[in-house]
């Protein structure tokens, strides 16, 4: 199964769980979108009202925000995968509660075992808590966080949602800092270590 067929599957499979909080029928449901075989994967934390409209997550102002800092940086939304912790809309679009994370959370995890992503950025404190959960955004945005994660190295980069940026100039002037580290953190990954030899 190529990994397009295996995403397919999990959008299937989000749509047939009956035991899903907040998803009645099945186009109540917003799956990741993007590059399977991206580098890097951003994961907010659950779908608005436009996105419960396109079925696609990011896609209102934060996601017009974020379709900007792409083109800041060089980066194209095709070649990145963008997912929420939780797929689906929130009534009036309140924070999920620990349960919604928890239920949704192993498509999430299906998600990133498919695609292997060399970076996660966390959009929010919320995404951000799945792989930092005591950190505060505010100490640790824009920082870059090696750690096993299901037996594999992963680098987390936790960053403020667009959402909180487009409220709040402070955070916006934030936000589009550390994105602009975003192009020097891949190069750097992608730069392969040169193994000493060791001279017997």
């Amino acid at each position: 199964m190529s990994k397009i067929e295996e995403l397919k599957k999990i959008k299937e499979d989000i749509e047939a769980d009956k035991n899903l909080p907040l998803v009645s029928k099945p186009e109540d449901v917003i799956p990741g979108d993007g590059n399977p075989d991206a580098k890097i994967v951003f994961i907010g934390e659950a779908g608005g009202y436009h996105e419960s409209i396109q079925r696609k997550p990011f896609v209102g102002q934060a996601g017009k925000l974020l379709d900007k800092v792409f083109v800041e940086i060089g980066i194209e939304r095709k070649d990145v995968y963008i997912s929420n912790m939780v797929k689906t809309r929130p009534p009036e679009n309140r924070d999920p509660t620990p349960e919604e994370l928890s239920a949704f959370g192993k498509y999430l995890d299906r998600e990133l075992e498919i695609i292997k992503p060399k970076v996660v950025v966390t959009l929010g404190r919320f995404s951000m808590g799945k792989f930092l959960p005591f950190a505060k955004i505010s100490s640790v945005h824009g920082k870059v966080h090696k750690l096993q994660w299901k037996d594999r190295d992963i680098v987390i980069v936790p960053m403020y949602h667009p959402a909180a940026a487009l409220r709040n100039g402070n955070v916006m002037a934030q936000f589009r800092e550390d994105f602009l580290k975003l192009p020097e953190i891949l190069k750097e990954i992608d730069t392969p270590e040169i193994e000493q030899m060791n001279l017997l």
